[in-house]
């Protein structure tokens, strides 16, 4: 294997690594539910909802519930897919 080729490789896995940790960071979640904090609540004013500000916090919690719930059923799931390929092999 070439130099150059071994060189492309590692640089791909340091983006995929950064990719992960981005795609599960802190910062990430917080910066979403932000959003979601926000557009929810412009929307529920413009639709005249009472109390708009306290009822965004609703799609903003289940977005942030939902990130924690996924962990459980990924850990689930890659245990149920590891499984079935020892099965396999």
């Amino acid at each position: 294997m070439s130099d150059q080729v071994l060189a492309d490789i590692q640089e791909r896995n340091a983006r995929v690594e950064l990719d992960k940790a981005w795609e599960t960071s802190k910062t990430r979640r917080a910066v979403i539910a932000g959003m979601t904090y926000i557009v929810a609540t412009l929307y529920m004013m413009s639709l005249g909802v009472s109390q708009p500000m306290l009822n965004a916090l609703i799609p903003t919690g289940g977005y942030l519930l939902s990130t924690l719930s996924l962990l459980f059923i990924k850990e689930a799931w890659l245990k149920k897919i590891k499984t079935e390929k020892d099965i396999l092999a």
